[in-house]
């Protein structure tokens, strides 16, 4: 007889069923575990909604976490007792969640962006770039596969991005030449691997049940490769994965620093930057809701509000005033 699965291992398979991202099964296994250890190892199912609330409540007093990570848990604990363990949770909204006011994004002028950029070099620069003049997350641009690139077409398509949505962004022009050079690198690579019997790359959901071989083909092979190869414990294939997010997101924080920018930006930055100059173009709000891969145009217009700050839109009395 097979022994019972564990709580977190029931948590990752309804995640997985559900086609929850990695980082949202990795965020939910997370809370799930403090909750437990939180109430000193007792099992969720012999603790009542009172634990939830005083477990939320402590994140929010004690811990002083934000608003977006109280969030977070307590949808990872309405995933665990309702999906999970079967049983439905009656705690007040007013506990659960905690509204997040809107905030505006940091935006780099072009200029700055020019600096940033200019503090960055090889890879780095190229995914830096690519992020700014696509739009992309960083997730989707590191995990961007050969077969995503369109070079004739100057296309992307961005699979499974957030909320699980495919989509066709813009390839730049200007990037061309350096993404072509990109595959030839990420190429010759994989030739090598597969001459040492490994060359072969983790595949969404069951994909690789279904056509065992396709880890191994070259389509499939990530654009942006990683330095080393790792061993997948079930199979034992020898694999790639692509680079790391936090080798960019040190490699551009170090770049703002020694441009001198006074701004606290960041890889998402790039993302914000390119909307709002998108535009200052003139650029319609509805085509730079698709490009982004926004559900909603309300999330999109936050960068109107961007726009129209400062002397662009509306000029200053003073200005006025002191004009001679």
């Amino acid at each position: 007889m097979e022994p019972a699965p564990r709580l977190l291992d029931k948590v990752r398979r309804a995640s997985r069923t559900r086609h929850f991202s990695p980082r949202t099964e990795e965020a939910y296994a997370h809370w799930v575990r403090r909750f437990v250890r939180f109430h000193g190892l007792k099992h969720p199912e012999d603790l009542g909604d009172d634990a939830i609330v005083s477990f939320l409540a402590a994140l929010a007093s004690d811990a002083g976490v934000s608003a977006s990570t109280h969030n977070q848990a307590s949808s990872a604990l309405l995933f665990l007792y309702r999906e999970v363990l079967g049983r439905e949770v009656r705690v007040p909204d007013r506990a659960l969640r905690i509204r997040t006011a809107p905030r505006v994004p940091v935006v780099l002028t072009r200029d700055e962006v020019r600096r940033v950029l200019e503090e960055l070099a090889g890879t780095k620069r190229l995914v830096a770039t690519l992020l700014y003049g696509t739009g992309l997350r960083l997730l989707e641009g590191l995990c961007l596969r050969v077969k995503d690139l369109d070079l004739e077409r100057r296309e992307i398509t961005v699979r499974s991005g957030k909320g699980a949505r495919d989509r066709i962004t813009m390839l730049p022009e200007s990037l061309t030449a350096a993404l072509r050079g990109q595959i030839e690198r990420a190429r010759a690579l994989h030739d090598r691997d597969r001459a040492g019997g490994a060359g072969w790359v983790e595949l969404p959901h069951a994909f690789g049940r279904k056509s065992p071989e396709a880890g191994r083909d070259w389509p499939w092979q990530w654009l942006f490769p990683a330095a080393r190869q790792y061993t997948e414990r079930s199979t034992g294939q020898r694999r790639r994965h692509h680079l790391h997010e936090t080798a960019l997101q040190r490699a551009v924080r170090d770049a703002v620093r020694h441009s001198g920018i006074a701004k606290r930006a960041s890889c998402h930055t790039f993302r914000h930057s390119f909307a709002t100059h998108l535009l200052e173009d003139g650029y319609d709000i509805r085509t730079i809701q698709e490009l982004l891969g926004h559900s909603s145009v309300r999330t999109t217009m936050i960068y109107t509000h961007v726009l129209n700050r400062g002397g662009r839109a509306v000029r200053s009395p003073a200005d006025r005033l002191f004009a001679g």
